[in-house]
């Protein structure tokens, strides 16, 4: 009888304690802020000099600089949730910073689902060297349109994958 009331008094603190658990959001932002005009600041945020810039066929701004490294601003890929767009800078043949310029945030949860993903797809992208990595469960809007416009960037770059992956951007699936 002893043991009954330990157990029935364990079952209700933990369902209780389950029960108040409240997870804490995201510490990454979400990048929310539109694109930049490609006439205000080409190379974004990474500090090289340009010495040259053309214009791809969605007006965004691809630099180069003396050392070899690019920058391009890829395609805004638009889901359901809100649009994602990336920029991508390449040095001597490798991809070296990609920044989520706009990630989705439709509401609260697409943009706790973006600052969750975004972290993940920047680490296996420079890991892979490619735009074609693995999608992020339970982010797969956010995964995909990210993984599209960050190819769009690395095409205007003229960019090839070490291992010659392309990821797709056919967003036809998410809309």
């Amino acid at each position: 009888m002893k043991r009954a009331r330990i157990v029935i008094s364990a079952t209700v603190a933990g369902t209780a304690a389950v029960l108040g658990f409240h997870a804490h959001p995201a510490a990454t932002p979400v990048a929310t802020a539109p694109p930049r005009a490609a006439a205000s600041t080409p190379s974004g945020s990474s500090g090289s000099t340009g010495t040259g810039a053309s214009t791809g066929s969605s007006g965004s701004a691809t630099t180069s600089s003396r050392s070899g490294t690019k920058n391009a601003l890829g395609d805004p890929m638009s889901t359901r949730y809100g649009a994602a767009q990336v920029r991508v800078t390449v040095s001597n043949g490798k991809i070296v910073k990609v920044e989520a310029v706009q990630l989705q945030n439709a509401d609260q949860k697409s943009a706790s689902i973006s600052s969750y993903a975004e972290p993940i797809l920047h680490q296996s992208v420079l890991a892979r060297q490619t735009a074609a990595v693995d999608a992020v469960s339970g982010a797969t809007y956010t995964s995909l349109s990210y993984e599209g416009s960050l190819q769009s960037a690395l095409d205007k770059l003229s960019f090839q994958a070490p291992d010659g992956s392309v990821a797709s951007s056919d967003m036809s699936q998410l809309q």
